[in-house]
């Protein structure tokens, strides 16, 4: 049987790919271990799915001054020894790592031992972290066209994001039932993600008056901002956050209003859902880069949040579901909606 080293974490963002990479992997016969921080968020995602789970010390990398940046290298550098007599005992064939800045230390004792590592990029802008593991990887795996131009020569795989296969299973009937909502009227489903989610939250609730005239409304609006004087209206449903039925809402949405986090808009993606982006400003700007490249790609509708008026979102909404058929379509032709089975076929040629 092939081994397989998994890392990443920091974020939801760095885990959940992986989650989605494992069935397939275990499928084409690899052994999975993970590697993460000690205490990190990926560690509890990952010893729920009863796979092995090892923690080694970490150090964020910062491009500001900080008095950690004195300290955290010395984090790194016994990262980088755990890891090693980690992957001694285990033997790994491949390192597989999704980033975040555990993946580091992580990357370079598989390099030291000789052991191929396969990167992948979420985001249209390389992280630092991932940028450092790009020069010691085998292969970089990434989301988006445009990355590839800022990966090492030879090295880059356009494969888009791994999005896990239950949340292609849905059954819109029950979503309908679940929401109290009848065939009357096509559903637009709104997430605005737990970070940021405040302003696509509000411009929706404001529109509401002229989207009840045509849509059903779901809206998970994200953990404590679900408004309790709306609770009881006729045609809007509303959810903090929502998990095994997540698969239905989304089968059962007509078009979709969504952030621009690239794991989410793979999702819309792989699902073929005809969808309006409200990028997530600041930060590095990805969310920004992100959406502008599914618009250019012909999958997706981009509204800056500054421009998130009543009457122009409620027209930008109405105006998508009558070309929904030309984004689906579109979205159909797309090379970057089954990143599962690309990445496995790169790991597989890389341990043969």
């Amino acid at each position: 049987m092939k081994k397989i080293v998994m890392t990443g974490g920091g974020t939801a963002g760095h885990v959940t790919p992986n989650i989605a990479l494992m069935p397939s992997l275990k499928e084409a016969g690899f052994e999975i271990s993970y590697i993460g921080s000690y205490d990190g968020i990926e560690r509890g995602l990952i010893e729920k799915l009863g796979i092995p789970y090892y923690g080694v010390s970490t150090g964020k990398l910062r491009r500001y001054m900080d008095v950690r940046n004195f300290s955290d290298p010395f984090r790194v550098l016994k990262g980088i020894r755990e890891a090693k007599k980690i992957m001694k005992d285990i033997a790994p064939d491949v390192v597989f790592s999704k980033g975040g800045f555990v993946s580091v230390p992580v990357v370079k004792a598989a390099a030291s031992l000789k052991i191929p590592c396969v990167v992948h990029e979420s985001d249209f802008t390389p992280g630092l972290a991932n940028k450092i593991c790009f020069q010691m990887a085998k292969t970089v795996c990434c989301d988006f066209p445009e990355t590839m131009e800022m990966l090492p020569e030879g090295k880059g795989v356009l494969t888009g994001s791994p999005v896990r296969r239950e949340l292609l299973n849905g059954d819109p009937a029950k979503g309908r039932e679940m929401c109290g909502f009848d065939e009357r009227k096509p559903v637009l489903m709104v997430i605005g993600g737990s970070q940021g989610a405040a302003a696509v939250n509000q411009a929706i609730r404001d529109a509401l008056p002229k989207l009840l005239q045509q849509f059903y409304v779901v809206h998970i609006c994200g953990k404590d901002k679900m408004d309790n004087l709306l609770l009881t209206k006729e045609g809007y449903k509303q959810f903090e956050y929502v998990t095994d039925e997540l698969k239905d809402i989304f089968a059962m949405a007509d078009i979709v209003v969504s952030r621009a986090g690239a794991n989410s808009i793979f999702e819309l993606l792989s699902l073929r859902k005809p969808n309006i982006l409200i990028p997530l400003p600041g930060g590095r700007g990805d969310q920004i880069l992100n959406a502008e490249s599914f618009q250019q790609q012909g999958y997706s509708v981009v509204i800056d949040q500054d421009d998130l008026s009543t009457s122009f979102l409620a027209k930008k909404i109405n105006d998508l579901y009558a070309a929904r058929e030309d984004y689906i379509k579109t979205m159909s032709a797309s090379e970057q909606k089954d990143a599962i089975g690309i990445i496995t076929d790169v790991l597989l040629k890389t341990v043969s």
